[in-house]
């Protein structure tokens, strides 16, 4: 039967009951048999773009066609992160209580820019952030606003540095400015790529940016940032803000916070901390040194959507200072002036969105469903898993780590010892060997570089990959290692 549409409307209650539950089920088993797809798309560039009319239709289709052409068309063209295989990048899951929670979320269609236009958005949000941050165990004094994305995040808490940084920089800005001289943020070269983006986003230019060499476990030196800050100061540079990293891109390193936080309450820097990824290990009784120092902090972001099972996007950003942060953003047309502001916060006051979904749903649904001990039991799992695998290579003949594992991402490279190869050789056999892992469809492997070396990365994270998938990928890196050569 397709849906009515005799009258102007949206889709009648029947037909929404009935493709409604057709889409649960559909959900339901592609949850529970993503396996079946490759976890890599296979189209080729534009062959989705081809499959499409090039203009909308005129006419209203029926909700069957469109659900056909979504099978045929769009779901080969899906890189499936919600397979238990997916392990490039960092690993994520879409768990079913979030993705109930989307489902309610767009049908409430709730718009949360101030308090009044849904009460429950902005209260709901405050409650789930305070119970996140005690679970990682950071002190009160950190108030919580969620935003779509840590690069996101980053932006908001370096603006806010801005903000403290240059005397009256929000009216002013910062072109032709005699009284305001070139401005520096620091990170370590381990450092997230939207920091870059950061600094340039913000008018400060990338040259503002000074990245700090690392250790050789990938950490930042703290003397070569204290050399730094003291360069530019005698340079008649102004240090605006320095960004620590708890779990970085390629190795999920620990810049050591407590020594940095040292330096800037001494030099007085805003000090922001990156724990995108790694943070929510702090959840762990036995990992809370995860988060060690960050309660002197200024700012710091934790993404949910990363490692704790919440469908994309969601970040949570902390900040020490969210009046300074309101004071930096903060802007009230005629229209949006009510009567209740003095006694209640508007989400729309804490960034450059006026719009603010209901992503807090998600969080809240999921914080409850698997409770504290449940998230413990299954980040606790995945760190085991990827020991296992590290254990794996460290026994190897033909491989070797290349990096500590402090979370749940190994990375690693094929070296076997009776190949006499140049670096240059070793990257091109790596970057095939990953190709042909990749081709199989069963995982999804992805790579960086470390000291100039191609360094395969095994990142374990999703909430249904087991150790089975694990071996899986470990069993196919030799076959077609063994197949290279």
């Amino acid at each position: 039967m397709a849906d009515q549409k005799s009258a102007p409307g949206d889709m009648d209650a029947e037909s929404f009951r009935r493709y409604g539950h057709e889409m649960v089920e559909w959900i339901a088993d592609y949850l529970n048999h993503s396996e079946r797809y490759p976890v890599l798309s296979r189209v080729q560039p534009g062959e989705v773009r081809d499959a499409l009319p090039a203009r909308a239709p005129e006419r209203g289709e029926d909700f069957e066609s469109i659900l056909g052409d979504f099978e045929r068309i769009i779901m080969p063209g899906i890189t499936h992160w919600n397979h238990p295989g997916f392990f490039a990048y960092f690993a994520i899951t879409g768990s079913s209580p979030g993705v109930l929670a989307e489902f309610l979320s767009a049908a409430l269609n709730a718009q949360g820019m101030l308090w009044r236009t849904s009460p429950a958005v902005t209260e709901l949000e405050e409650v789930t952030l305070a119970w996140l941050r005690q679970l990682l165990g950071l002190p009160a004094s950190f108030e919580g606003v969620i935003y779509d994305t840590a690069s996101t995040s980053s932006m908001h808490a370096l603006a806010t540095a801005r903000h403290v940084a240059v005397p009256d920089v929000r009216q002013r800005g910062l072109a032709g400015r005699p009284d305001v001289p070139p401005l520096r943020v620091y990170c370590s070269d381990q450092a997230h790529s939207s920091i870059d983006k950061a600094v340039m986003a913000l008018g400060l230019g990338h040259a503002a940016l000074r990245k700090i060499p690392a250790d050789e476990a990938f950490r930042m030196r703290i003397d070569a940032l204290q050399q730094a800050i003291a360069e530019d100061r005698r340079a008649g540079i102004r240090p605006m803000a320095v960004v620590a990293t708890v779990g970085t891109t390629s190795t999920t390193s620990v810049d050591p916070v407590p020594a940095i936080a040292d330096i800037c309450e001494r030099e007085h820097l805003w000090l922001h901390v990156d724990a995108a990824y790694a943070g929510v290990a702090a959840i762990l009784p036995d990992r809370r040194d995860t988060l060690a120092g960050c309660d002197r902090a200024d700012s710091l972001v934790v993404n949910p959507h990363k490692w704790l099972f919440t469908p994309f996007d969601l970040s949570a950003f902390y900040c020490r200072h969210m009046d300074t942060l309101r004071e930096a953003f903060s802007l009230t047309p005629e229209y949006l002036k009510t009567t209740e502001a003095a006694a209640v916060h508007n989400l729309m006051d804490t960034g450059v969105q006026l719009g603010r979904r209901f992503r807090a749903l998600k969080l809240w649904m999921i914080l409850r469903y698997f409770g504290a001990e449940g998230i413990r039991e299954r980040l606790a799992g995945h760190m085991r898993l990827a020991g296992m695998f590290a254990g794996w290579v460290d026994d190897s003949r033909d491989f070797e780590r290349l990096a500590p594992v402090p979370f749940s991402v190994v990375c690693f490279r094929f070296h076997p010892p009776d190949r006499a190869a140049s670096e240059q050789e070793l990257d091109t056999l790596n970057a095939r060997l990953l190709d042909a892992v990749n081709r199989t469809g069963e995982v999804f492997l992805s790579h960086t570089k470390l000291d100039g070396r191609f360094s395969l990365r095994l990142a374990v994270g999703h909430i249904r990959t087991t150790e089975s998938h694990v071996a899986r990928a470990w069993e196919l890196l030799q076959q077609q290692s063994a197949a290279l050569l």
